[in-house]
């Protein structure tokens, strides 16, 4: 195999990215997000390179320069066709010119294209962004700068693809970051997944601090924060200032507002969760899901997270609900033709099946399980929740995003993003469009906790009839940027973006008002803001703002809600206006100083492409643009890490940004099937049923159980579906006892079943208590249990367990 370490040369040397420096810039939830990356033409003649990259898939582009030598080439918003055609015009006659735009599948790719880069040359590409930062669990916010982009499995049919990824040795670049925050409340603390300097304070009031990365850090991961505010929960409202040089009454030219909301939900009301639903799981078994969570120490592998966590996700369910779980790959099997009532039985089925669950069925094409799904009728009364595990590597990610947002109106969808390089775009996009919430599972972090969160929403009584209410003086209007809420939980944020319009001579101040009802309890949230901003502070949220509304604007085309043509001439303009990057506009800057044109041929770079797409993911054919007849198809060289070899094929990890790539094989070429990117393997002797042509088709059944290490996943494993357990040595081994120790304590007055129960809720709250958002609805299964049976003797079980297990647990803490 050739080895390929970014852009190759005839002599198979790389041309060098040499650094990336990031500057990031929080302001209260957002960030902005400058990025330079310095390259360099060690050939001796001139190059054209074209760079693939991941960016969040809610980012706003909104800036894009390049600099060479000492002259600076600002680049300018333009229809995306024109663009290219100047773009083409310029390398053709010998002009450098540089081209950035968003893929047409999938908003989480960017494609840079440089062209006639002069032998010797440097070039510092500046690329700047804004985008909202996503609350955690703990209420941290989370910024990602993506390292890694992983390759997108693009169906066969399908005509188009985001360019490949291919990784190979080593990651010769640094990477420099820095981080400046200001926030209207206190800052806590900020956390990383890599090394950081001190947190340095810049102001007494602690609302003001800078933060850098630590020296020599391998840009071989993800780079994830954490930061924290002493309030984060409270709501806020920001109000930035109009650009002076803007026409009032255009978006740019007005306030606007950025209100931040936490809606407070009764306690009484949480408490009771719902006990009815229709629950499916969806998880990847492609190749890729064979790979590593993560490269640090004693990683498990990806499929074996998802299978730890449908065992904990199947032992939490109530009793009398429907579910099923779907595998997919290049074809889907579901345990069950249709939704099963969930007891003892299908319960013990189900796990016995999950047990088996490989990453064996090759690509990932997630759009037939999906329409299969929505092809079977939802049980009354049962709301369909849709959970869904993925690394996040298709190709026709806008085509899945429209399914799940035809179906909103049946279903709620819950989206996992597993390890590095899981596409934003589709895990924020399953869940934004599917009114659920999204979750990424990345570095060392446990899937279970944020997976039984998703699963604490998806059991809250359902919120309805939200409306947001302004009250503002006479002269002034609000016109809403925001698509409407359609969905709210618990601890959670929504972000709502307005414009302000007009003039108040009076009052200055507003409100807002947020209602919904709660099991048909109303609950009002309200939030007063100023109409003026005190200072001048930049233009983050009116960029924030129009990509908000150039993105409903897109769904709405693609939908075919209203005349294509006209909603992209809307596009174009709101995006050449507000200066923010749609898939309908792209970044063009030529330099066309003639004394710098540069002459003689332009060197291009072919990537042996057969023996690698046989490894790796295959594409799609190009567009019908003239700059993709040019460039027929884009196969990126990667700089990665090379991994295992097993199973006949080859573990390759995906490379980190930014990726460069040349033209390569005529669009004609035959291509091999695609398969995904990591080692293939021999199809699980599994018990299946997968869908070919209306066909069902059963493979026979080779059990191949895994033992559990972890004592809480033993644990659990061992529950009954009415959640209770049984006495047996298997459980006492999990208390670190024999089963005859632990009979031999049990009270007269209690049988066994009701003795391992009360043990097992005694473990759970002395030895894990730290895990209990892992365990909760176990515990609260097991809860309801003891009480239905109503015990004589219970006190007395408790204590004795106690002193069994050297715990101080009491009744009222295990709700019994």
């Amino acid at each position: 195999m050739v080895n390929c370490c970014g852009l190759v040369s005839e002599k198979n040397q790389p041309v060098p990215l040499k650094s990336i420096s990031v500057q990031l810039q929080v302001k209260d939830h957002v960030v902005s997000v400058s990025s330079s990356l310095h390259y360099v033409n060690e050939e001796k003649r001139p190059l054209e390179a074209v760079f693939v990259f991941p960016l969040p898939a809610d980012a706003a582009v909104c800036h894009f320069s390049a600099k060479i030598g000492e002259q600076e080439i600002v680049a300018e918003l333009q229809d995306k066709e024109s663009a290219r055609d100047q773009y083409d015009d310029a390398v053709s006659s010998g002009q450098q010119a540089f081209l950035l735009e968003e893929s047409d599948e999938s908003s989480d790719v960017f494609k840079l294209s440089v062209g006639c880069l002069s032998p010797g040359e440097n070039a510092v590409i500046s690329i700047v962004y804004v985008m909202e930062l996503s609350v955690q669990a703990d209420y941290a916010l989370r910024f990602c700068l993506p390292a890694v982009l992983n390759p997108r499995y693009t169906p066969a049919a399908s005509a188009a693809g985001v360019p490949e990824v291919f990784s190979a040795c080593v990651i010769p670049y640094t990477l420099s970051l820095s981080v400046e925050v200001r926030s209207s409340d206190r800052i806590s603390r900020l956390e990383s997944s890599c090394p950081l300097d001190p947190l340095v304070f810049l102001d007494a009031q602690h609302t003001h601090a800078t933060v850098n990365l630590s020296a020599g850090h391998r840009f071989d991961k993800d780079v994830e924060l954490l930061l924290y505010y002493e309030n984060t929960h409270q709501p806020t409202a920001v109000v930035e200032a109009g650009a002076a040089a803007a026409q009032p009454g255009s978006l740019m030219g007005d306030p606007v507002l950025m209100i931040s909301l936490y809606p407070e939900f009764p306690v009484d009301v949480m408490s009771s969760l719902v006990s009815r639903g229709e629950f499916i799981f969806v998880v990847d078994r492609s190749s890729s899901m064979d790979c590593m969570m993560h490269h640090g120490k004693d990683p498990q592998m990806r499929i074996q997270s998802a299978r730890d966590t449908l065992l904990l996700l199947l032992k939490s369910l109530p009793m009398g609900c429907y579910f099923n779980i779907y595998g997919f790959g290049s074809r889907f099997e579901s345990f069950f033709p249709q939704s099963v009532v969930y007891s003892e039985d299908t319960m013990e089925e189900a796990l016995n099946r999950v047990k088996n669950m490989k990453a064996d069925m090759g690509g990932t094409e997630i759009l037939q399980p999906l329409n299969h799904i929505y092809s079977q009728p939802c049980y009354p009364d049962h709301p369909r929740q849709l959970f869904i595990f993925t690394d996040g590597e298709v190709g026709n990610t806008k085509e899945v995003l429209d399914l799940v947002k035809s179906h909103v109106n049946s279903h709620r969808c819950f989206s996992f993003g597993m390890g590095e390089g899981a596409s934003t775009a589709l895990i924020t996009g399953m869940a934004r469009e599917g009114s659920g919430h999204a979750q990424f599972i990345t570095g060392t972090d446990r899937m279970q906790p944020k997976v039984m969160q998703s699963l604490r929403f998806a059991v809250q009584p359902a919120v309805d009839s939200i409306s947001v209410d302004w009250s503002v003086p006479e002269g002034v209007t609000v016109d809403m940027l925001s698509p409407p809420i359609n969905t709210l939980f618990q601890g959670q944020r929504a972000l709502i973006y307005a414009q302000l319009k007009g003039q108040s001579s009076g009052t200055a101040e507003g409100a807002v008002t947020l209602k919904y009802k709660l099991k048909d309890q109303p609950v009002t949230n309200q939030l007063q803001f100023a109409l003026k901003p005190i200072e001048d502070t930049g233009r983050m949220i009116h960029q924030l703002a129009a990509r908000s509304v150039i993105r409903s604007l897109e769904l709405e085309m693609r939908a075919g809600r209203a005349e294509a043509e006209a909603v992209r001439s809307r596009i174009v303009e709101l995006s050449v206006q507000t200066g923010v990057s749609s898939v309908h506009t792209a970044f063009i800057g030529v330099n066309k100083d003639g004394k710098r044109t540069i002459t003689g041929p332009l060197l291009q770079r072919r990537v042996p492409v057969r023996s690698m797409a046989q490894m790796s993911v295959g594409g799609g054919g190009g567009s019908g643009d003239t700059r993709m007849r040019r460039m027929p198809q884009m196969f990126v060289a990667g700089l990665g890490n090379r991994s295992r070899s097993g199973g006949g094929g080859m573990r390759m990890h995906a490379m980190p940004v930014p990726m460069m790539a040349c033209s390569a094989m005529p669009m004609d070429a035959p291509m091999e099937r695609p398969m995904d990117h990591c080692v293939l393997r021999e199809e699980s002797a599994a018990p299946k049923m997968f869908h070919s042509g209306g066909r069902s088709i059963w493979t026979p059944l080779i059990a191949e159980p895994e033992p559990q290490t972890d004592p809480l996943l033993q644990l659990v494993s061992l529950q009954k579906a009415s959640g209770c357990w049984e006495l047996n040595a298997s459980l006492a081994a999990v208390f670190g006892k024999t089963e005859s120790e632990v009979t031999k304590h049990r009270p007269a007055q209690v049988d066994g079943s009701m003795w391992a129960t009360v043990l097992a809720l005694i473990w759970l709250y002395a030895c894990r208590s730290g895990d209990q958002v892992e365990w909760q609805f176990v515990a609260m299964k097991a809860a309801s249990w003891i009480r239905s049976q109503k015990p004589e003797g219970l006190s007395q079980c408790v204590r004795d367990g106690n002193i069994l297990l050297g715990g101080q647990v009491t009744e009222g803490m295990l709700g019994i």
